[in-house]
């Protein structure tokens, strides 16, 4: 299996899926089809008849019962795009088996070194095989490490009938990483009590409670002229920008200086020129009521820096993204308690953890859906500096096995 795990793993990764959230097409990017079209091809071939990808992109499929009581239909979900924040272009999987707990150099740009002093995970992972890019792109694992654990955990329940599920639907879906995962997704066609997404760190770790999420894209408006007959006329957003970002929180409430339960504000893009500037930043806390504080501290920012440079405007549009998961848990308590059982099963020992990020389980347990997300060995996504394990993904096909079982049990 782990050979095969790995052969996946790869091929995915080599497919350009990078989200783009530059246009509201859905999916954002082409490589999102090709990857589908892929998957759901090879979902056929293994046995999954209904298997198919959908006027929207999304993969969709179902591993019918095999025991005569079929028991809660449930749900494996992985996401096909990758980040906007790093290059998906030519990725070349890079295969350091045994690995011996030392620095990791980069090939395609020696300058990107995985450290073993930043990277304590890799403490526990001699022997084992890591998986990282060339240094030139990110590595995709975030979340292809997901979608080939589902796919060799699907593939391993059909070679082995005696191995006891209920129905499972396998969903993949787009645009995760903009916010768009599930925009598409219809859960009546869904249609099961519980799901799952596979887009966790390390080991172990079931992801309970997640950030909730918005969206602040700031618009300055100044007024260009050529510069020899500026003075007096020339209003230039550039410069209010910097004015603008610099009045940020930085001591507090920025992402270099906050951990554990602390939210903060994050200005991640800006692009533009002297007439127009476009900041975006994202707004991030478990507390969702936070957020409307976070837009409040953007709104007093811009009313001051007006204040300065009057005939500017400053445009301030909040987008709703994905919110905390903790809110609709309570729906199915059955479905954390079973994760933990599963991964006992599978030898391991479970933490559930609070997540500084959001996952489509985010948007799909606000929409009524209650979806944990669980560890698949994604390391420093959306850097190149991403890594995985191939051990590591490999536990998490053994706990998609348990939990199956598990889920078969219930009535």
């Amino acid at each position: 299996m782990k050979k095969e795990l790995l052969n996946r793993f790869c091929e995915y990764v080599k497919i350009n899926t990078q989200a783009n959230d530059a246009t509201h097409e859905y999916p954002s990017s082409k490589g999102q089809w090709i990857l589908g079209e892929l998957l759901a091809r090879q979902l056929r071939e293994m046995g999954i008849s209904d298997a198919h990808q959908t006027k929207h992109g999304l993969v969709l499929g179902t591993l019918v019962s095999n025991q005569g009581s079929t028991g809660p239909s449930i749900a494996w979900i992985a996401h096909m795009d990758t980040s906007p924040e790093t290059s998906g272009q030519n990725v070349c999987p890079q295969v350091w088996a045994d690995y011996n707990c030392k620095d990791i150099v980069l090939p395609g740009d020696k300058s990107k070194i995985i450290r073993l002093d930043e990277n304590s995970e890799l403490l526990s992972l001699q022997g084992k095989t890591i998986i990282t890019s060339d240094g030139t792109t990110l590595l995709g694992a975030d979340n292809k490490s997901g979608i080939a654990v589902i796919m060799q955990a699907v593939k391993t329940l059909i070679d082995n009938p005696k191995i006891k599920h209920g129905p499972i639907r396998v969903c993949f879906t787009c645009d995760e990483e903009i916010g768009r995962g599930v925009n598409h997704l219809d859960l009546q066609e869904l249609n099961v009590k519980v799901a799952y997404t596979l887009d966790g760190a390390g080991h172990s770790e079931i992801d309970g409670e997640t950030f909730s999420a918005d969206l602040a894209t700031v618009r300055i408006s100044g007024k260009n002229i050529h510069p020899s007959i500026a003075k007096g006329k020339m209003i230039n957003a550039i410069r209010i920008a910097s004015k603008f970002i610099d009045h940020l929180p930085q001591a507090r409430h920025s992402p270099e200086t906050t951990e554990g339960f602390e939210g903060f504000i994050h200005p991640y893009t800006i692009e533009g020129g002297v007439a127009e500037v476009a900041i975006k930043i994202l707004l991030r806390d478990f507390k969702s009521q936070k957020l409307r504080d976070y837009e409040d501290t953007l709104r007093g920012i811009a009313s001051a820096v007006l204040l300065d440079h009057p005939g500017a405007e400053i445009d301030i549009q909040i987008t709703k993204q994905y919110r905390n998961m903790a809110d609709g848990m309570a729906k199915e308590p059955r479905a954390i308690p079973l994760a933990v059982k599963a991964m006992k099963k599978a030898g391991l020992s479970p933490k559930v953890t609070s997540v500084r990020g959001g996952t489509d389980g985010s948007r799909l347990t606000e929409l009524g859906l209650p979806t944990p997300n669980l560890s698949t060995g994604e390391h420093n996504p959306h850097s190149p500096l991403e890594w995985t394990c191939l051990e590591e993904m490999e536990t998490a096909v053994n706990v998609l096995l348990e939990l199956a079982q598990l889920w078969a049990q219930e009535s």
